[in-house]
């Protein structure tokens, strides 16, 4: 059993716009409405997969509400901690033939109360996996070292945890005692962490990076790198992955489908070459799709078989 953390989910909402206009009134011809938040994105490709999933985090109002029963709907399994704040709104503005523009609210105040009662129900809950997922930013009132100490709580009970953060929040858990099993930066994220410029193109620069000694002690390392597949380190091995060429109908959340697999390949125990395959085709079948965190796992097995995965020095 997977678990999945959100602490700052939100209601995504996509506006379909022909033309967006300034200072103007602008009529979306379609709308979607989902149960969003990059962790929620993971839980519906896991469900999807037909991989057992529990989703937590936090959740207030009449937002998390909805939010709560879309994930009903899907027959999602949800323990959320109940706040007193409102869960935010993300509003995505899709407009002038590919452009995207996003709205992104900072989410709720959470209390000293709300954060205690969250880590107690979130101990309970390690009782019932076997691993866990940690996406996203932080919602107002958590410290940056809010997820070290959620990692160091998985830890004690013996579970490991997949981490998929940025900005000091990711560097502070490598910085602690306790480290997750995995980190998913994409290339920039990863110059971040080193101190380097890194570019997307440059596998070089993105294999050296991944040997400095900062990162050494981590066993899993995915590092992104868009429609070039992915450079993953596991132990003292590098892998390069490379996938097919796609018409791609939306690439977000192709990055959170990714981590999906990689939750699914660890859990079940495949091979790292098979995990880093069962990453990548999650991450292809979410762009051919035009709902965000969705996947068709009819279509798994064809694209399988199109990922090459090679060990590199």
């Amino acid at each position: 059993m997977i678990l999945t953390v959100t602490m700052n989910p939100s209601i995504d909402m996509a506006y379909d716009l022909s033309q967006l206009k300034l200072d103007q009134v602008n009529r979306a011809a379609n709308v979607q409405k989902t149960a969003g938040g990059k962790g929620l994105n993971v839980t519906r490709v896991i469900n999807q997969m037909g991989q057992p999933v529990i989703a937590t985090g936090l959740l207030g109002g009449r937002f998390g509400q909805f939010i709560n029963d879309k994930l009903i709907e899907e027959k999602i399994a949800a323990s959320f901690t109940e706040i007193a704040g409102e869960t935010r709104n993300s509003i995505a503005l899709l407009h002038d033939g590919g452009k995207q523009t996003e709205v992104l609210e900072r989410g709720p105040q959470i209390a000293l109360r709300e954060r205690q009662n969250f880590l107690s129900d979130f101990k309970e809950l390690l009782n019932k996996v076997d691993l866990v997922t940690i996406s996203g930013s932080l919602p107002q009132g958590l410290e940056e070292d809010f997820y070290s100490h959620m990692i160091k709580i998985a830890a004690e009970n013996n579970v490991a945890v997949l981490l998929d953060t940025s900005g000091r929040s990711l560097k502070n858990a490598l910085g602690s005692t306790c480290q997750p099993l995995l980190i998913k930066p994409n290339a920039a994220e990863l110059g971040d962490l080193v101190n380097q410029k890194i570019s997307d193109n440059d596998i070089t620069e993105v294999v050296a990076a991944l040997k400095d000694p900062l990162l050494a002690k981590l066993k899993w390392i995915s590092t992104s790198l868009g429609s070039n597949g992915a450079v993953v380190k596991f132990e003292n091995k590098l892998y390069r992955a490379e996938i097919p060429r796609v018409a791609a109908i939306s690439p977000v959340g192709s990055g959170d489908a990714s981590l999906a697999g990689l939750a699914i390949g660890i859990s079940l125990g495949k091979t790292p070459i098979d995990t880093i395959k069962t990453s990548m085709t999650l991450g292809i079948l979410n762009a051919l799709e035009a709902a965000t965190g969705w996947v068709n796992p009819s279509k798994f097995t064809e694209y399988f078989e199109q990922v090459k995965v090679t060990e590199i020095n």
